[in-house]
């Protein structure tokens, strides 16, 4: 039995954080059965969501569960990959969760606009009565992770351009491929469609939504992965 233990649905996705939604995606991808529950940052074991219950074993981090679970039913998935795909694969995996992400961050806890969108959303995760103070805290201790880790150093000019170029990359080599890598879908969609749907839904506009919109072929891509795996799945009310 696998659960997990994530943040909310909302804005027609099923979930809003990114690494929620690219460990559920890739669970359905690969047809694993799973049941999910709320999370309790606080219980998560390395501090984050999502985090997994696994047989009895509580794991944390999505790239650490899905390798997880690969070596306990293995990789079929990726066996079509060469070598140089799984390669390719792997610095697309990195640079959206590494660099890309924080243009995610920035948009929707620094900006006034994203904050007020994302806020009420994010809220139900911290406890009831201190809830709001605690949230508040949060999006400080964030923008402070997002100046240490150099992209809060920048313009907002220069935030947006770099999320420009990172949408250009992914939209270039995807090209006219059903799929990231190929004909057949492959362990990175997990990611590229959970970074990509957490821009194209959010419901604020900004520089890098925009842009994401203007390349059709990143649109079609994320209706192309939403109705192959979640097609019954229904936004809550």
């Amino acid at each position: 039995m696998i659960t997990l233990y994530q943040a909310p649905a909302a804005w027609g996705v099923p979930n809003i954080s990114p690494f929620c939604l690219k460990l559920e995606t890739w669970l359905r991808m690969v047809g694993l059965p799973y049941e999910v529950r709320s999370a309790d940052p606080r219980r998560a074991p390395k501090g984050k969501i999502p985090y997994a219950d696994i047989d009895g074993c509580t794991m944390g981090d999505s790239q650490l569960i899905i390798e997880q679970l690969e070596r306990a039913h293995g990789n079929k998935l990726d066996a079509h990959l060469t070598a140089e795909a799984r390669a390719r694969g792997h610095v697309i995996r990195r640079m959206l969760e590494e660099a890309f992400y924080w243009m995610v961050v920035f948009v929707r806890w620094s900006e006034p606009e994203g904050w007020a969108a994302y806020r009420p959303v994010f809220l139900p995760l911290m406890p009831r009565v201190v809830g709001g103070v605690i949230v508040e805290l949060l999006r400080k201790r964030m923008t402070g992770m997002l100046r240490a880790q150099g992209t809060g150093r920048h313009s907002r000019e220069e935030i947006y351009a770099q999320g420009k170029a990172d949408l250009d990359a992914i939209a270039t080599l995807l090209g006219d491929l059903p799929f990231m890598l190929g004909t057949e879908p492959s362990s990175v969609d997990a990611t590229v469609y959970a970074l990509l749907a957490s821009v194209l839904r959010f419901p604020v506009d900004s520089p890098l939504k925009r842009h994401a919109e203007a390349q059709p072929n990143l649109v079609s891509y994320c209706e192309r992965m939403r109705q192959r795996y979640y097609a019954d799945w229904n936004p809550p009310a």
